[in-house]
């Protein structure tokens, strides 16, 4: 799937102030993600079990700050 092609969506947490976010993309094997700042940048790729390891990381909060 070409990347013109793809659906993005941006995270409801974006403050729309200017902040750096990103958007995500799904692909039929896995996951598209992009900074909102720079969409003229190919985006990352990752597969399917790659983005669900680091979804259960950030909600086990493995990369908080302390």
């Amino acid at each position: 799937m070409r990347d013109d092609e793809l659906r993005w969506f941006t995270s409801s947490f974006s403050g729309g102030n200017g902040a750096s976010c990103v958007e995500v993309a799904f692909l039929p094997d896995g996951i598209a993600v992009r900074d909102t700042k720079d969409r003229a940048l190919a985006p990352h790729r990752y597969a399917a079990a790659s983005w669900s390891e680091f979804l259960a990381a950030v909600r086990a909060g493995e990369f908080d700050q302390p």
